[in-house]
């Protein structure tokens, strides 16, 4: 059965600073209609503002942003478990940080736990762990966290799954002409030395860190598909149905 890392971010999953509760069902719906044909590994971002919607505390600082994860992963997960049990499927938490990667004996412990998961039918969900990590030793944004699940856990795509719906040309924002790159091979590398711009305030990444991610995969002889997770059409044309309607899929 194929494997697919599906990451989520902070910009789908929270809104007015609460968890958005119907598009995370919706997300969990789609996921347990993907798991019929694929192995789903879920990367997922929201910990911390989860953790807002408890207890307000000036995330800018980083001993506020590991409080705020560690009140907010546990409700998180509750949130995931209590939609996924409608579907009869059980999730479990894995939590990683960069430092885990670089050491093979980890990311072994890792991957062997992981193929467990999979192998029992259980959706392993990722995230990082943000209250030990270290700045030295931090991903410091998901999408690059999904990249390194998916080229170490042996999955052969990542489906991104953001407020940014595909890859333009340019900045769709600032110019109405700009125009979606459906396929792309290639990513210039001074895209990847572009200034972050995330559109939400939980969020850590943007466009340039997707791209990074991306990048790294293409590298590694692996996909990337990159779609809206408001509007979850494009992605289900693509992984239920086979049909590239829209979103964009990053293949060498």
């Amino acid at each position: 059965m194929k494997r697919i890392v599906v990451k989520v971010g902070s910009a789908v999953l929270t809104e007015n600073n609460r968890l958005a509760r119907e598009r995370m069902q919706k997300l969990v719906d789609f996921l347990s209609e993907a798991a019929q044909n694929f192995e789903i590994i879920l990367v997922s971002s929201g910990a911390v503002a989860a953790g807002y919607t408890r207890v307000k505390l000036d995330k800018k600082l980083i001993a506020n942003r590991q409080a705020l994860a560690a009140i907010g992963q546990p409700f998180l997960m509750k949130s995931y478990q209590k939609k996924f049990e409608k579907h009869g499927i059980v999730c479990a938490q894995v939590l990683l940080t960069a430092d885990d990667f670089d050491s093979r004996k980890r990311t072994a412990y890792a991957r062997n736990a992981i193929e467990v998961l999979l192998k029992n039918r259980v959706i392993p969900i990722i995230n990082e762990n943000d209250v030990t990590a270290t700045e030295e030793l931090v991903f410091g944004d998901n999408d690059q966290l999904s990249a390194h699940v998916a080229y170490y856990f042996d999955a052969q795509m990542l489906v991104i799954l953001s407020d940014i719906d595909g890859y333009y040309d340019k900045d769709p924002k600032k110019y109405p002409d700009a125009k979606l790159q459906k396929v792309v091979s290639h990513i210039d590398p001074k895209e990847l030395e572009c200034e972050y711009t995330p559109n939400y305030r939980f969020a850590t990444g943007g466009i340039v860190t997707k791209l990074k991610a991306a990048d790294f995969l293409l590298k590694h002889g692996r996909k990337v598909f990159l779609a809206s997770g408001f509007d979850l059409s494009d992605v289900k044309s693509f992984l239920l149905k086979g049909e590239h309607r829209g979103g964009t899929l990053f293949e060498c």
